[in-house]
Formats: C-alpha cells, structure tokens, sequence
C-alpha cells in the first residue's frame, strides 16, 4: 500500500497509530467517559468534527505562516485557531441540540485543551499533508478515537451489570483494558510495509 494514498494514511491514523493507543494522546474523556454508549459515539463525532475542523485551519495556517516566512508561530497559531474551533462547536451545539451538550457536560471545552487535536494539527504539518491528505488524516484520527472510546463504553456498560465485580467498575479497568488494546493495536503496524 502505497504511503501517500489516501486509504493508508486513514487506516494509519485510525488503526495502526491510533492517539488514544499508540501515542497516548487525548485520554481525559476517554478516562472520564462514563459506560454511556451514546454519549461516547456522540463525543467521538464531536471531537471527530473539531479534528476535522482543525485539518482545515491547520492547512491554512501553514499556507499564511508559510508565505509570510513566519513558521515559528505555528505553535501558537493552531493553539488559537483549535481553542476558537472549539468554541464554536459548543456555541452550535448549545443553540441546536442542548440535550447533546448537556449530555457532553464538562467534556465538551476539554475538547480544546485535547492534547489528540492539537498533535493532529502537528503531526499534519510535519508530515506536510496536503489539503485531501490532512482530512483523511483527520477522519482517520477521529474514527480511530471514536472507536476506542466505544469499545471502552461499551465495556464500561457492561461491567455495571449486576454481578460484575466492584473492582471492575473502576478505572483501573479501564486502564488495563486500553493496554490489552494498545498491544492488539499495535500489531497492525506492520501492514502496508
């Protein structure tokens, strides 16, 4: 598979270099997450629509910065244009579906202090994506969170059950069973080469 298609470098973002597995990258909601299986599809359509969001601007942040000889700025720039992103996204959620946004609670702003939005916008800029390749990199890194932050719901919702162990409801669970899935993940790192 070649590197620069647009099917490896979402498979690679969402599979193989996973943020939440690989990179460790954007863990406080999927720590804080509670075993809601719909709020966690719904937070990882969110955070997949502010990374789409942050391709977009993170692309022409690097064309402006790029023309103007101003590259040392990038940093700030994404961290600005990331936290504006966000808020917007919370302003259209508030106005256009409150019970998603009170469903979200806390989790929502923490989407712009999200170390996996601001790394995508990074990690776009080193490997210098283009306009297409950086929204494949994006939905690729948002299917990739969104599905670790499923299966781990869904364990979560599980485990509250009656009968499930108390020691099985805690986060430490949840953190034994991102390894086990860091580990699964981390064994599709060698297709395409």
């Amino acid at each position: 598979m070649n590197s620069d298609s647009l099917t490896f470098i979402f498979l690679n973002a969402c599979i193989m270099n996973n943020f939440v597995l690989s990179m460790f990258l954007g863990i406080c909601p999927f720590i804080g997450m509670q075993g809601n299986l719909k709020t966690a599809v719904r937070m990882g359509m969110t955070v997949t629509f502010v990374m789409v969001i942050a391709s977009i601007c993170a692309t022409a942040v690097n064309l402006l910065l790029a023309y103007l000889h101003l590259e040392y700025l990038r940093l700030i720039c994404f961290v600005c244009v990331i936290a504006g992103a966000v808020q917007l996204v919370e302003m259209l959620l508030k106005k256009k579906s409150p019970a998603l946004h009170g469903a979200l609670g806390i989790y929502l702003p923490l989407i712009a202090t999200n170390s996996a939005i601001l790394a995508l916008a990074l990690f776009q800029s080193l490997n210098q994506y283009s306009f297409i390749q950086g929204l494949a990199y994006a939905l690729g890194a948002g299917a990739g969170f969104s599905l670790v932050l499923v299966i781990i719901a869904g364990l979560r919702e599980r485990l509250a059950l009656p009968g499930a162990p108390d020691v099985g409801r805690s986060a430490a669970l949840s953190l034994i069973v991102a390894g086990i899935l860091s580990l699964a993940f981390m064994g599709f790192a060698g297709v395409g080469y």
